[in-house]
């Protein structure tokens, strides 16, 4: 209750003093725990400054992803030195539009080689050769391989509907001749079909009819097979990059003698050619002429082939190389791929002296076993019919 107070004659009234509020009894707990957060924030501040977040990682991880894919691009494309394919070969032509029979050269409206890839032959042998047998090879024993062995291509299996193939245009309607009277022929090239079913195969070397504006319908017939054989790729490394080169050769074993039809299409027994790729990107061009295949039929190539086999962007070149040897076999599985192919050497001693390591020879002894085979197996192993595909060709008759 106020009090009343006289001082100077004045009256005071006087505030009763204010009571202090009484000490909780849980400050000091409720101090405690204000302390053991802080630490706690501290810590996880602590760990938070070692151990980076998620999203951080992630971007840790973006470049380290990045340098481990060049790298295996880098490697995927290199210059693989040795053989790098192996297989039959098959050359066909085809007569011009609105011609039934072709008399000679002039008569031929296309000309293919079919490249067939196959398996090593060893590596097929040693198994049929280990079963049942006592004297089996143990997982740890080292198998010795001949000398130019890795050129031998497995037997070809026969009906068999599906088998990877490549078809290669010739530009000039033969192959380029290493014993031309004018120096080493050079002859372009195009990959024009990729595929592994055959029966799309047959179709498209089959007989065609078409229907023109000014013209009507016009007819071409089938191809004609005009040889058959076993060939290699094989790359060989030079002192410097630039002289590293690839060498495709071959060795017939039907027919076993080059005849008439073989000389002209410039077949021979046994024959090498360097090979070089073209890049897709650059423009081509010679003495203001236009060759090549124009940009929208050439090979669309991913980028780990153009930045590591044609150094595109790198070394001031905006575009790369404008060729390239075929450093890896990818290079040749595109359709639109554009090749120069630069006759080399003939004969079993020249492919010999192109591929090394008496490969010459090895493809010469397996095309000699092959060549006892008859001409009805070749479309057999083709998987077409022998009937739709005249073969006289092959025994050097023009048909």
């Amino acid at each position: 209750m106020p009090v009343q107070t006289r001082s100077g004659g004045r009256t005071r009234t006087a505030s009763p003093q204010k009571e202090k509020p009484a000490r909780s009894r849980g400050r000091k707990k409720v101090r405690r725990s204000a302390v053991k957060k802080r630490e706690e924030s501290e810590k996880q501040d602590a760990e938070q400054a070692v151990e980076p977040k998620a999203e951080e990682k992630e971007t840790e991880e973006i470049p380290a992803k990045k340098a481990k894919t060049e790298q295996e691009e880098a490697q995927r494309y290199s210059f693989n030195e040795g053989v790098i394919e192996r297989g039959h070969v098959y050359f066909f032509y085809r007569p011009k539009v609105q011609h039934e029979e072709v008399h000679d050269i002039g008569d031929v409206g296309n000309f293919h080689m079919l490249l067939v890839p196959r398996p090593p032959e060893f590596s097929v042998h040693t198994v049929g050769e280990t079963q049942g047998s006592s004297d089996q090879v143990d997982e740890g024993e080292m198998v010795l391989i001949p000398g130019g062995a890795d050129v031998a291509p497995a037997a070809e299996t026969k009906n068999t509907p599906r088998k990877h193939f490549r078809l290669i245009t010739i530009g000039k309607k033969r192959l380029p001749d290493p014993d031309g009277p004018h120096g080493k022929e050079v002859f372009w090239a195009s990959v024009t079909a990729i595929g592994d079913d055959l029966h799309s195969l047959e179709q498209g070397l089959g007989e065609r009819s078409y229907q023109t504006k000014t013209r009507g319908e016009r007819h071409q017939g089938p191809v004609r097979l005009a040889g058959r054989g076993v060939y290699a790729i094989v790359n060989s490394r030079g002192k410097t990059p630039s002289r590293n080169e690839t060498h495709l050769a071959y060795h017939l074993s039907h027919p076993p003698a080059a005849e008439e039809v073989q000389e002209e299409l410039g077949i021979h027994t046994a024959s090498s050619f360097v090979v070089q790729v073209k890049n897709p990107e650059v423009e081509p061009g010679s003495f203001g002429q236009r060759i090549g295949l124009p940009a929208w039929k050439r090979a669309k190539y991913p980028e780990g082939i153009m930045k590591y086999v044609y150094e595109k962007n790198t070394k001031g070149r905006s575009y790369g190389l404008r060729f390239a040897p075929c450093s890896c076999i990818e290079l040749l599985d595109y359709t639109g791929a554009e090749l120069l192919l630069i006759a080399a050497r003939s004969g079993v001693e020249g492919v010999d002296q192109s591929l090394g390591e008496k490969r010459g020879e090895v493809l010469k002894e397996v095309s000699e076993r092959e060549s006892q085979e008859p001409t009805e197996d070749i479309f057999r192993e083709l998987g077409i019919e022998k009937d739709k595909f005249p073969a006289e060709p092959i025994e050097g008759q023009w048909i």
